[in-house]
Parts: C-alpha cells; sequence; structure tokens
C-alpha cells in the first residue's frame, strides 16, 4: 500500500475509534496493534462464518466493475467481516450471521496488516469505499450455492440475505470522507 494511501487508511480507521489520536500513534509506530472501532457511523460490519466470507470474498474480487471494500479475517473465530455503508434499518438473516451497527464494536488492526490471526484480506484504501450490499449479498448466495455443491449438503441451504423496511437504494460504494484529526 503507498505511503498516502496507508495515511488515508489510517485516518479512515482510527476516526472510528474512542481515542483516534492514539490508535494513529499507535499504528504509525508500525505495530499492528488490534483497536476497537465503533460500527454504525461511517460503516457497518456484517460477518460470516469464514469459509463462506473468504469464497465471497474471492466472488467479489472477480466482479466486474467492482473494487471490493475492507474484508477482515479473523482467523482464530473463523469469520470474516465485510465493512458496508451504514444502515442500522437492515437485518441481515442466516446461520452464524452478525451485523455490527450503532452500538456495535469491531476488533481492527492497523490497515497494513496482512498476517496474523487478525488480518485485512481487503484492507482499507483510505478513499471510504466500502461493500455494495446488493454486490455482497449476490456474492454470498454464490458462494453459498457453491460450498453446498462442493459439500454435497442440501440444495436448499439458506444463504445470507438482507431484509430492510424501506425501498432498495440504489448501492452505494462509498463512505462519508472523514475529516483527519
Amino acid at each position: 500500500m503507498a505511503l498516502a494511501q496507508w495515511t488515508n487508511a489510517m485516518e479512515w480507521l482510527a476516526a472510528a475509534a474512542r481515542e483516534p489520536r492514539l490508535c494513529k500513534d499507535d499504528w504509525q509506530r508500525g505495530t499492528t496493534g488490534v483497536h476497537l472501532l465503533a460500527a454504525g457511523r461511517f460503516w457497518d460490519v456484517l460477518i460470516v462464518p469464514a469459509c463462506l466470507g473468504l469464497r465471497t470474498a474471492d466472488i467479489m474480487a472477480g466482479m466486474p466493475r467492482l473494487e471490493p471494500g475492507p474484508a477482515l479475517l479473523d482467523s482464530r473465530r473463523q469469520h470474516v467481516g465485510f465493512f458496508l455503508p451504514p444502515a442500522p434499518m437492515t437485518l441481515w438473516v442466516g446461520h452464524d450471521i452478525r451485523y455490527l451497527t450503532t452500538g456495535g464494536w469491531i476488533a481492527t488492526p492497523a490497515p497494513h496488516c496482512r498476517w496474523g490471526n487478525l488480518r485485512w484480506i481487503c484492507p482499507p484504501d483510505g478513499s471510504g469505499a466500502l461493500n455494495a450490499p446488493a454486490a455482497l449479498e449476490f456474492a454470498l448466495h454464490e458462494a453459498m450455492l457453491e460450498l453446498a455443491r462442493d459439500h454435497g449438503t442440501a440444495h436448499h441451504l439458506d444463504a445470507p440475505h438482507r431484509h430492510t423496511d424501506t425501498p432498495a437504494a440504489p448501492p452505494t460504494t462509498r463512505a462519508p470522507q472523514i475529516p483527519h484529526t
């Protein structure tokens, strides 16, 4: 990651910390220090099982005209978290699925961290780009179908899907820009 891009990514992530300056100082020293960041203000996070999330991330990376947003792998807990535009009225449904929004917190390493138990499989680029909900939903369904076919499980498995109380808006792939502190 280029220095300017990494700096922007660090600023973007740290803005969601309780103490952004301490978070940035830690990461600027070159550590991969893990910090708790608040969901719901700049982004929400959809957490899915790692086997599904890793395949979903691969599918999204191969989608034409789509730049996947940030995705974080927790190899200890075997989960992948996809960063999405904030949508507190959205409900994602599926087995072993969690949706973090306002009031939720997620542990995150520095944006350059691509190794260890908690690492970025698609790091933030500092532009505020997030995963498009419609694209993520499509990729989750495709990944579930592939996993079901490959493992010979029932064809009626329920892939994660979302429900909203409002009509679907066109997917947004950019989050609001966060002022540098």
